[in-house]
């Protein structure tokens, strides 16, 4: 399928291609200069990027579950709770910039497409929440490029679908879709031992996103929501945890 059609295909819908959106009993309510309320009572790990025997990020281990006390949960967004992921208050009384900055559009509209024999890889680096899963046997750039055989397109597509942010999707040409692996909507409190920071929030299975003005981002299978304060892309995270190494 063209490149130009798939642009046309996704602009029908506020769910991305490729992702089905959650029940509508879960979904994530931001507040004006406070927290994420997370409702639908959906489960909430801590997710640890795993290395391989090569030291290339690979994998996620399961680490922590966390429990909420309450319906809705309270989720810090500011990065200065005593007790994350959930919400203490602290953002009162702290300096940090809440403004949502990060546009409503659907994310293929500003994603740069690399087309290999068999793939199309799209690519917004704006969501990009360095997980560096991409970079695994090869960088998935040049992966999609020469990708013929089984076992390289699955490598492709394998990285891809570890990316949380979404930043990476990869349309199959022979399958005519967008491959996006099967999540249950839940919550995964990313930490990135191998450089020693703690990554976003991260958001799987189509749970809706709102914002604090009642506007509702678009749904997607994978989001990555900043909890350290700082991205440049709010309520999503851009990476900027790994620059200042927040933990």
């Amino acid at each position: 399928m063209k490149t130009t059609i798939i642009m046309q295909e996704k602009n029908q819908t506020k769910v991305e291609i490729g992702s089905k959106a959650a029940p509508e009993t879960f979904f994530i309510k931001i507040t004006k200069d406070g927290p994420y309320l997370l409702y639908g009572n959906p489960p909430i790990n801590e997710m640890i990027i795993t290395p391989n025997e090569d030291g290339e990020n690979w994998t996620y281990r399961n680490g922590k579950k966390f429990e909420p006390k309450s319906q809705p949960c309270s989720l810090c967004r500011c990065g200065h709770s005593k007790n994350k992921p959930f919400c203490t208050g602290d953002h009162v009384h702290v300096d940090w910039d809440s403004e949502e900055t990060a546009s409503f559009e659907p994310l293929l509209d500003n994603a740069e497409a690399i087309e290999g024999p068999e793939l199309i890889l799209y690519d917004n680096e704006t969501y990009c929440a360095y997980a560096r899963f991409c970079d695994a046997k090869g960088r998935i750039w040049n992966i999609v490029q020469r990708a013929e055989t089984p076992e390289q397109i699955e490598l492709a597509k394998r990285e891809s679908a570890h990316c949380p942010g979404g930043r990476l999707l990869i349309w199959d040409k022979k399958e005519k879709k967008m491959y996006e692996p099967d999540f249950d909507p839940s919550i995964g409190i990313i930490e990135d031992p191998g450089i020693r920071v703690s990554g976003p929030i991260w958001v799987r299975g189509g749970i809706r996103v709102e914002s604090a003005d009642g506007k509702s981002y678009q749904i997607r299978n994978r989001v990555a929501l900043c909890r350290c304060g700082a991205s440049s892309n709010k309520p999503f995270c851009d990476g900027t945890h790994a620059n200042f190494k927040w933990k």
